[in-house]
């Protein structure tokens, strides 16, 4: 080939390559973690008690004003007005998942006779969910566990390749449209506030909350049988937030544990320390939220190539 014809080729494809460059689309960013967990923040079926509904309100853990949770029972009805829908939410990433921890307060665990032996002072349970990264936006649910008392129970949504491992997969997860994308739905008991995925039935009794997620603040619920409630989300990780705060004595009795002293001193658990107490030694108290990827290896099989290797865990830090 003549010298010339060479150099306009190469000049050719020189020129193809810049102007594919210049008019590619750019490269799609990857969520905040904000953004990830509103996009999978499930509508929320929260069962009430006709006989004290307030107490089975979501609530920031400082919804009265304050840190000290020795005093969140005795302030419950003085405080009403502040029980505004709120979830708490960490996010963890591998190379092939993001781990979204959610996870629900209500300032009393109660019974109704509430300073027996099974009622507490502050009360926390919820779900993490397993998100695939598929190279879309936004990735793929997988899966579902949630803590329920002392018990992790697992759910998978339809199309999930997760089968049973060291534990059977408990129920399906029922998807529910909302603000245009399709969201997971969970289910709180009343009382005790043990978390569940929902399992499409009307509450028991007839009355409770649906809460669904908002981008803003939540709202206080219209009384014990509101269908149109809103909770926002926060950070748990944040420096002013639960984890933030996690060596501070006015909020915790010890690693984890808040502090109450109304029926069972410091029962209640932050999502460092929620655990299974009967699912292998292996896994310890709060690997749900600090080591995520591990358990859900073990609980699951058919989980493909799914990485152990963290890209970011503010647990770990």
């Amino acid at each position: 080939m003549p010298r010339w014809r060479s150099a306009l080729a190469t000049l050719s494809a020189a020129f193809v390559g810049a102007t594919t460059l210049l008019f590619a689309p750019p490269a799609q960013a990857a969520p905040s973690d904000a953004d990830l967990a509103y996009r999978w923040a499930p509508v929320h079926y929260q069962d009430t008690s006709s006989k004290y509904y307030t107490a089975d309100y979501l609530a920031p853990v400082n919804y009265d004003g304050d840190w000290n949770t020795l005093n969140n029972w005795e302030n419950l009805d003085a405080n009403t007005s502040r029980l505004t829908g709120t979830a708490y939410y960490s996010v963890v990433e591998t190379g092939t998942h993001w781990y979204i921890t959610y996870a629900f307060f209500h300032p009393r665990d109660w019974k109704d006779y509430p300073l027996n032996l099974f009622s507490h002072e502050n009360d926390m349970e919820g779900q993490l969910e397993v998100v695939r990264k598929d190279g879309s936006e936004y990735g793929v649910l997988q899966a579902v566990v949630t803590l329920a008392h002392d018990n992790f129970y697992s759910y998978t949504p339809p199309g999930s390749p997760f089968t049973d491992g060291r534990e059977s997969i408990d129920g399906t997860v029922i998807m529910q449209a909302h603000d245009g994308a399709a969201h997971p739905t969970s289910f709180q008991e009343a009382r005790g506030h043990g978390a569940y995925a929902w399992n499409g039935a009307d509450f028991p009794g007839g009355d409770g909350i649906v809460y669904k997620p908002s981008r803003g603040a939540g709202s206080v619920p219209a009384g014990g049988n509101d269908r149109d409630a809103r909770y926002g989300l926060t950070d748990l990780t944040a420096s002013d937030s639960l984890w933030g705060r996690r060596n501070n004595s006015e909020t915790y009795a010890e690693w984890g544990a808040f502090r109450g002293d109304n029926g069972t001193d410091n029962a209640a658990h932050a999502p460092w320390t929620w655990d299974d107490t009967n699912d292998g030694s292996d896994l310890q108290a709060g690997v749900i939220a600090t080591d995520p990827a591990y358990l859900v290896s073990r609980y699951f099989g058919n989980t493909g190539d799914l990485s152990l290797t963290y890209l970011r865990n503010p647990y770990r830090v």
